[in-house]
This record gives C-alpha cells, sequence and structure tokens, in this order.
C-alpha cells in the first residue's frame, strides 16, 4: 500500500511549483496520532496503519483532524483515501489562518472530494467571509439573489468517479490564485480565485463527512524558497 507514494511523486510532476519543503509527513505506521495532530469535533482513530475519520453520530459538526505550521502561501497535500462504505460522504482537505479575523474560522479555501465529484472554493471571498454579515445571512439563508450569484463564481465543481473501497491518492495545491486537484496522477479541476492568494496559509486540515473514510500517506509541503 504504501508503494502508491510513488504515484504521487509523479502526480506532483504535473504541477509547475518546487513543492520541496516538507512541512509535515504521516504514514500512520505509529501507534496513534503524533503530538502534532490536533482534533475539532473528531472521534477519528489510527488504526491499522490508516487514519480512519469518524464523526460521532452525536456531533454537530464533522471531524476535523489538522496539522499546524508557520504561514505559508504556497501548499502542496498529498494523502492517500478511499471511501470504504457508501456511508461515506465526503472529505474535505482545508486550507486555513487561524490568525485571520475576516473569514469564518480562518479558511481560506477547500477542495471536497466525494465519490461522484471533486468542488474547489475560495472560501476567504465566498461563503465564509464575514465582511458585511454575509456569512451569517448565508447561514440563515437570507441572501440576496445578487449574493447568491456572486457565491456562485466563488467555487467550481468536476465530476469524477471513484470506486468505493479503492485506494486513490490526492494532491492538492495552491500556487498563486489557483487551487488545483490530481486524483491518481490526471489532474480533476483547477479553480482560480483572489482569496486562494492569501500568504499564511498556516493550517490543513482533513475533514471527514461524516464516517467511513480512511487516509494514508498524509504530507504537507510548501514551494521552495
Amino acid at each position: 500500500m504504501k508503494s502508491l507514494l510513488t504515484l504521487a511523486l509523479l502526480a506532483s510532476t504535473a504541477f509547475s511549483a518546487d513543492y520541496s519543503r516538507v512541512i509535515f509527513a504521516d504514514d500512520f505506521s505509529a501507534e496513534g496520532f503524533g503530538p502534532r495532530w490536533g482534533h475539532y469535533k473528531s472521534s477519528s482513530v489510527v488504526k491499522s496503519g490508516v487514519l480512519v475519520g469518524i464523526t460521532a453520530p452525536t456531533s454537530d459538526h464533522s471531524a476535523v483532524d489538522n496539522i499546524k505550521f508557520d504561514g505559508e502561501k504556497d501548499l502542496q497535500v498529498s494523502v492517500k483515501f478511499r471511501f470504504t462504505s457508501d456511508k461515506a460522504k465526503s472529505f474535505n482537505v482545508w486550507f486555513d489562518d487561524k490568525n485571520y479575523k475576516g473569514s469564518h474560522a480562518g479558511h481560506i479555501c477547500q477542495a471536497t472530494i466525494s465519490p461522484t465529484g471533486v468542488n474547489l472554493a475560495d472560501a476567504k471571498t465566498g461563503g465564509f467571509d464575514l465582511s458585511g454579515g454575509l456569512y451569517e445571512r448565508k447561514k440563515a439563508n437570507q441572501l440576496t439573489e445578487d449574493e447568491k450569484k456572486m457565491l456562485a463564481t466563488k467555487q467550481k465543481r468536476f465530476p469524477a468517479k471513484l470506486a468505493l473501497s479503492e485506494w486513490h491518492t490526492l494532491i492538492v495545491t495552491t500556487e498563486g490564485d489557483t487551487l488545483r486537484v490530481s486524483i491518481d496522477g490526471k489532474e480533476a479541476g483547477a479553480f482560480s480565485s483572489h482569496g486562494i492568494t492569501h500568504d499564511t496559509k498556516s493550517l490543513v486540515s482533513l475533514t471527514t463527512n461524516a464516517v467511513d473514510v480512511e487516509y494514508d500517506d498524509f504530507s504537507i509541503k510548501a514551494a521552495a524558497k
């Protein structure tokens, strides 16, 4: 299973930036989570060499397992994943800056992966933007038609077909204003939006919606200086 790291390395050559500085890597071969891992409303566990993403049935938020680091502009996240049953709806790779107060939870941008599609979104200037009460109106389902049209420009969905129970290799990069995804060495989607340019992305998380997603060979790399 670990040999698929080779595939991830090959896929990374599709991106023009040189993501050679390793910020963090974990193959989950140790027992339990290492000390750098943080969690929010997560019941996830490390078991049999993989991270098993678990949202508790009583939780009001999907399970978040994250890594903090000094802020970087351009990043590359690589992870192997599989949906182990049809209970697995999706998972997110989030890029955040917890020191940034202009968006809810410091959200900057995200890639959402499901068995049927990839969704890429600018959260900073999109649906999590706190300026002018936008985020609160969105939560309350009180957006104007113009606001709905604006938010539609802050994300883009791409179709995919990912077999359940099979391992796949995901690479997500931020490069300037562009968020780009490859799956199993093939580009699955790219989306450009101003918020993605945020200079100090300092937290990456895996968010499991809601259960039955497993992860392996997780790494975060920064662009070469």
